[in-house]
């Protein structure tokens, strides 16, 4: 992506130079299965790393020490701010279009553990939005172990989707889209309420498409295709084939790698806002 010299955000925290706490050691195979199996969270990611704590209890823990930040550090987080500065222009456009007023989010750039306004995180939990404080949460050690454990291909777009479906997340949250999620869940099977958060997640996989839409003069060749080898690599159909050989489909909260990337690639080609309804197919 073509993003070297472009206006950064100033609205990135980056807190990856800080004393984090207390990390849990010994997570190995069962904090990769739940970073993956939360991976993008939504508004329900932060509640991960209180349960990998929980499947931990009794392990070894030890204070996350301060790191200065590598030359590599920098510009990553140089990178981030671009995305992010992205993400502000094009939906500050699409808002103003459509007679509405868009609010800019955070984004706060971690290592091992974070404390939030949903409460503590881990590294485990994946990328998430918090829409207590609205703002994005990132390690970016998750994307090393989404290319190396589970066959993304990488590269830097993939990095931008990523932040491009959380701020999608954020949308949903000033369009009221999740609240009314949320009380459509009420009283219903788990089975059901599945449905509602796989549609969610379907919604900002679009809007990341929308974003990808209008940012295509900055794209290179094959960005979009990194993009899309991560929505394939996090459906939820490859992640529970990988890591346990069988799929539930009543158990997905973020849909099938075939969803991720059809709801993406619409995004993409429309860039029209509201053709976004993924919550018409479960109706």
């Amino acid at each position: 992506m073509k993003w070297l010299g472009r206006r950064q955000s100033d609205n990135v925290e980056d807190r990856r130079g800080v004393s984090g706490g207390k990390v849990a050691l010994g997570g190995g195979v069962i904090g990769i299965i739940i970073l993956l199996l939360n991976v993008f969270g939504g508004e329900t990611g932060q509640t991960v790393g209180n349960v990998l704590e929980q499947m931990q209890g009794g392990q070894q823990t030890q204070t996350e020490a301060a790191a200065p930040l590598s030359k590599e550090d920098e510009e990553m987080g140089n990178f981030v701010r671009v995305i992010l500065a992205d993400n502000e222009d094009i939906w500050n456009k699409i808002f103003t279009e459509n007679g509405m007023t868009y609010k800019n989010p955070k984004l706060v750039l971690f290592r091992g553990s974070v404390n939030t306004a949903c409460g503590g995180a881990s590294s485990a939990s994946g990328p998430f939005y918090c829409p207590g404080d609205q703002k994005v949460y990132m390690d970016l050690g998750f994307f090393e172990e989404l290319k190396n454990k589970f066959g993304a291909k990488g590269g830097d777009f993939a990095i931008a989707y990523v932040i491009a479906h959380e701020i999608g997340h954020h949308v949903q949250t000033l369009l009221g889209t999740s609240a009314k999620m949320r009380q459509e869940q009420e009283g219903k099977s788990e089975a059901e309420a599945n449905k509602l958060s796989v549609a969610l997640e379907l919604q900002a996989d679009f809007y990341a498409g929308v974003w990808s839409h209008y940012n295509e003069k900055n794209l290179d060749v094959g960005d979009i295709e990194e993009a899309l080898s991560a929505a394939n690599a996090v459906g939820d159909d490859a992640i529970q084939s990988k890591m346990q050989g069988h799929v539930v489909p009543d158990s997905f909260t973020h849909g099938t790698s075939e969803q991720r990337m059809y709801w993406f690639k619409k995004g993409f080609k429309t860039g029209d806002i509201k053709q976004g309804d993924t919550f018409d197919e479960i109706r």
